[in-house]
């Protein structure tokens, strides 16, 4: 997917995830193989809060790339 398009994806309903999303596709995006780029564009496709809840909160998906990704882009907000 194009990164531009990538980030377009990223402007979301809430600032914090913005920032997140989009801190992540500058510089993580480019290191990702195909099966967490896979994990990464399904994330956007979910709805804001879950979105939230995952980036933010305590609860964690049963899908174990998806949950490498997610702290992959936890990683990327604390550096």
């Amino acid at each position: 997917m194009d990164v531009s398009r990538l980030k377009w994806q990223c402007r979301r309903g809430m600032l914090e995830l913005d920032l997140m999303l989009e801190a992540f596709v500058e510089r993580v995006w480019p290191t990702l193989n195909e099966s967490e780029r896979r994990s990464f564009e399904a994330l956007l496709e979910y709805p804001d809060q879950m979105l939230f809840d995952y980036l933010l909160g305590d609860i964690k998906p049963t899908d174990g790339e998806m949950m490498r990704v997610i702290e992959r882009i936890r990683q990327s907000a604390a550096d």
